[in-house]
């Protein structure tokens, strides 16, 4: 290794550490954030979401749907979708509502139908977004890949997509074409956990090892969290051997939802400017 190159690294690892030092006292909480807590906070607030709306207009009865699925109600708000169509009509709207809802409830043959019923409306990035997802849930992380970058096309500055793009390139074993889609991310949204996360396995599947360790220690990542992650760090090193060899890769742990584990850590707030944290990171 050239001593520019460790001189690059260990001026990175400096500022990262210093960007994050904000941030590790609520790290552990937040990265585990999907457990027993968010599902109890959700059954807490159901009683008041079930209740019958009685919407004086479909801009209303839409944000209430919209907040049923914000909680986790994603079978209650399919049910409020079938009565707002039958009352106001099919639009594109409703369309991304079921689709997020039949993704979220394990219908994934409806949810990739109706995702595609958005590809040809003012909603397409949304449409091809949803597909990458599916597509990642499912293992198939090349075409997650593709629909993500398709999605990208269509919202530049969208900080989670492009975040989503990354990781996706990263579990296709392609490290290098992950870079800038997550710098990109993080300078757009320097408060995302899941952004923040991703870099940090993005570090770690580059080889970036002292870094990426002494990140997760100053989020004091628990075992479980930093497990996850060397986890899927190992599935990205089996995938990018596989592509060298001309294998195709097999499908592997889904992302999004059942990956969260590996996408959250601490909010970022008080962190260092993003485009100086970055400039320097990726030099």
């Amino acid at each position: 290794m050239s001593a520019a190159r460790t001189g690059r690294r260990t001026m990175c690892c400096a500022v990262v550490l210093a960007a994050f030092s904000l941030l590790g006292a609520c790290a552990s909480k937040d990265v585990a954030g999907y457990g027993v807590g968010a599902q109890a906070e959700r059954a807490a607030m159901a009683p008041q979401a079930n209740r019958d709306p009685a919407p004086d207009t479909p801009g209303m009865y839409l944000g209430l749907i919209d907040q049923m699925q914000s909680q986790g109600l994603y079978f209650a708000s399919l049910a409020h979708i079938d009565a707002y169509e039958k009352q106001y009509g099919v639009s594109p709207d409703t369309i991304l509502l079921r689709a997020d809802a039949l993704r979220m409830t394990d219908q994934s043959d409806a949810a990739t139908t109706a995702y595609g019923q958005l590809l040809k409306t003012p909603l397409a990035m949304r449409g091809y977004r949803g597909l990458g997802l599916i597509s990642g849930a499912a293992g198939d992380f090349s075409h997650a890949a593709e629909e993500l970058q398709q999605a990208a096309q269509l919202a530049p500055t969208d900080a989670v997509t492009l975040s989503d793009l990354g990781y996706a390139r990263l579990r296709d074993g392609d490290v290098n074409g992950a870079r800038v889609p997550l710098m990109k991310a993080a300078e757009l949204d320097q408060n995302s956990p899941k952004i923040i996360s991703n870099i940090v396995l993005y570090l770690l599947a580059n080889g970036d090892l002292a870094q990426a360790q002494a990140v997760m220690n100053q989020q004091k990542f628990t075992p479980d969290v930093r497990a996850a992650i060397r986890s899927d760090a190992a599935k990205i090193a089996a995938a990018g051997r596989a592509q060298a060899h001309g294998s195709p890769t097999q499908p592997q742990q889904q992302f999004g939802q059942a990956g969260a584990s590996t996408g959250t850590v601490a909010s970022a707030q008080g962190i260092e400017p993003a485009p100086r944290l970055l400039q320097r990171f990726s030099q």
